[in-house]
This record gives structure tokens, C-alpha cells and sequence, in this order.
């Protein structure tokens, strides 16, 4: 907190590969009363947290962003929504909708790539249309997940993809889910770069 560029924490926190094996309260979760103590201390230092979790955990995010509101928490990749079966994308959207009610809470869309699955336009900008729709135009921003989606796809792709996604949206509401969400949440001016 003592570096002016530093604006927050990006952390996992120990979470279930799967929803089936999902157990609240183990040590260093969300739910582990030691990981909120110093998850605490991100208020006293005035730094936002970045959330990187699958969705089947966001019930805890959101008691988390609630119990300190005065804390901007981030969710990174979308929530990472890779089942995209039905059931798959019926529970990321309610778990999405769930924490969006949470007014200290952002997102940022990006990790879209699925494992053994051709990135494509058709298949991911419905996500995107979605999650901005849940979290509106106003907390959500772009951002991408290279090099790790260089597995997948090209930068070029994602923000093809992105453009095509958002073109309905009026110019203000195009400008802030480019660039200016991420500026005003992350508290950066044009003259300062910043880190998270």
C-alpha cells in the first residue's frame, strides 16, 4: 500500500475443481475466519480485492462483499463459466445474479477459453451480452487472459469478439466497458498507471 501504483490483491482462495466436492469453511477459503482477518486489513490500506473463483463459490463472495462493503471486490473471468450445458450456464447466471446485488461488486469479462473446446464469437459473446446484462454496463469491464488463452485463441478473437458483443450498447456505455470502468474502480488517472 505504500507503492502509489498498487491499487488492490488479486487472489484464489482455496475452492472445489468441481460443484460436487464444495465444502464450506476450509482453511484458506472464503468462509475461513483467519483468510477474512486479513481480507479485513484490505480496508485499512484502502485496496480493492480480485476474486478469481468459479461461480459455485459466489455465495460466499457475496457474504464477503457484504460483510465489508467499504471493499471493492472484482470477480475475475466471468465466474468462469466453462459448463455450458443448460444446467451449467442456469447455475452461473444465478450465482452471477446473486452476488451482482452487492453494490461494492464488479466484473471483469475475460477467461472465456474451455478446455478442449475451439474459442469462438458465436459461443461466447451470448456470455458477454449476459453477464453485462446481470452486472450492468456500469461494473463490468473488458479484460483479457493472455497469455493463458493463447491456448485457445488469438487476442485479436476476444476483442473482435468483445467489440461485436457490446455494439448494441450506446458509445458511453461502449467507452466504459472498454476503458473507464477499470479506471474509475481501479482509481487510475491517465497520468499514473496502476497495478492489482
Amino acid at each position: 500500500a505504500a507503492f502509489d501504483m498498487v491499487r488492490g490483491i488479486r487472489h484464489k482462495p482455496v475452492v472445489a475443481a468441481r460443484i460436487g466436492d464444495f465444502c464450506r469453511g476450509e482453511p484458506g477459503s472464503m468462509d475461513d475466519m483467519r483468510w477474512r482477518d486479513g481480507y479485513a486489513l484490505l480496508q485499512q490500506y484502502g485496496l480493492s480485492f480480485d476474486l478469481q473463483a468459479p461461480w459455485w463459490h459466489l455465495e460466499q463472495a457475496q457474504e464477503l462483499a457484504r460483510d465489508f462493503p467499504a471493499t471493492p471486490l472484482i470477480l475475475n473471468h466471468t465466474g468462469l463459466p466453462s459448463d455450458r450445458c443448460a444446467q451449467g450456464l442456469a447455475g452461473w447466471r444465478k450465482a452471477l445474479e446473486a452476488l451482482a446485488q452487492v453494490p461494492n461488486t464488479a466484473l471483469k469479462i475475460s477467461g472465456l477459453g474451455q478446455r478442449n473446446t475451439p474459442w469462438s464469437a458465436e459461443a461466447n459473446i451470448p456470455v458477454i451480452r449476459e453477464a453485462i446484462a446481470i452486472f450492468g454496463a456500469d461494473r463490468c469491464m473488458f479484460a483479457s487472459n493472455f497469455p493463458v488463452d493463447s491456448l485457445v485463441t488469438s487476442y485479436p478473437a476476444i476483442v473482435s469478439a468483445f467489440a461485436q458483443a457490446i455494439a448494441p450498447l450506446a458509445s458511453a456505455q461502449q467507452q466504459a466497458l472498454w476503458a473507464g470502468n477499470a479506471a474509475r474502480i481501479y482509481r487510475i488517472k491517465a497520468d499514473s498507471p496502476a497495478r492489482d
